[in-house]
């Protein structure tokens, strides 16, 4: 009896221990628009528009605002594909904010075509559900240029996504600047309201000039990190869409794009 208790405590010593995700206040997965309709300098604006919202003090104060004075973030451009340009880290001092700034100046490919919002959505959910960290509040924060018009409905996926508990946030790019602007939406900021955005607190911060990116994104995140309610210029938005808003616009104007390429 005393070897078989020995060799069953030797067994479970020498079992591999589950590993226990890191409690964070929140998990941030920011979703940058990369798509065609975009120009290199807008690219660049937008990295070095987050790399200095995440070097400010006003950042780092807000992470330290929290019970556990930590978040997880990773960032990630989307088109009508993803790629994770900063994996998920935890941000607790200057040193990650700095880091993670530091890795936003690397190479990247500046155009990718199509403009889906809605895989992005998905993405950034399950990248959530794979990452090392378990966050008390979770939280897509989504930049864009036009509406979705590839992959499932963006309503389909925005739904999806506030049932697994991740509030969705949004960034609407209404400049008008880039390669193409057939998918221009006057109002664009409606649209994400209507369709792209929702969840508790979530909100809205159009973006009208270049000029305005870096303080909208700052503004933004100190928003996220501390978790505060919308105010200012923010539009707060509810989780279903009003009715008389089509967001099928995008899906709708590809078709008929692809229409008139095939007429002869």
């Amino acid at each position: 009896m005393t070897r078989i208790l020995a060799f069953i405590a030797a067994f479970v010593l020498a079992a591999p221990v589950a590993a226990q995700d890191i409690d964070v206040d929140l998990e941030l997965a920011l979703m940058v628009d990369v798509s065609r309709s975009m120009s290199p300098a807008e690219l660049e604006i937008q990295r070095r528009g987050y790399a200095a919202a995440l070097r400010s003090d006003i950042v780092l104060s807000a992470i330290r605002s929290g019970p556990l004075q930590r978040i997880a973030v990773s960032y990630i451009e989307w088109a009508g594909t993803q790629a994770v340009i900063v994996p998920w880290q935890a941000l607790e001092t200057r040193t990650d904010l700095d880091g993670f700034a530091d890795a936003l100046s690397n190479a990247f490919n500046p155009t990718l075509r199509r403009t889906s919002i809605s895989e992005a959505l998905i993405y950034g959910a399950e990248s959530m559900g794979h990452n090392a960290f378990h966050g008390f509040r979770r939280v897509i924060d989504i930049s864009g240029d036009g509406p979705n018009n590839q992959g499932r409905p963006v309503t389909e996926a925005r739904d999806r996504v506030l049932e697994a508990g991740i509030v969705i946030n949004g960034l609407p790019l209404m400049t008008r600047d880039g390669f193409d602007n057939r998918w221009h939406l006057e109002d664009l900021d409606v649209y994400y309201r209507a369709c792209v955005t929702g969840g508790w607190g979530s909100f809205v911060i159009p973006v009208l000039t270049w000029e305005d990116f870096s303080e909208a994104v700052l503004r933004k995140l100190v928003m996220e990190i501390s978790g505060l309610p919308a105010g200012m210029d923010v539009v707060p938005v509810q989780y279903r869409a009003p009715e008389s808003y089509d967001c099928l616009v995008g899906e709708k104007r590809w078709q008929e794009r692809q229409r008139y390429w095939q007429e002869p």
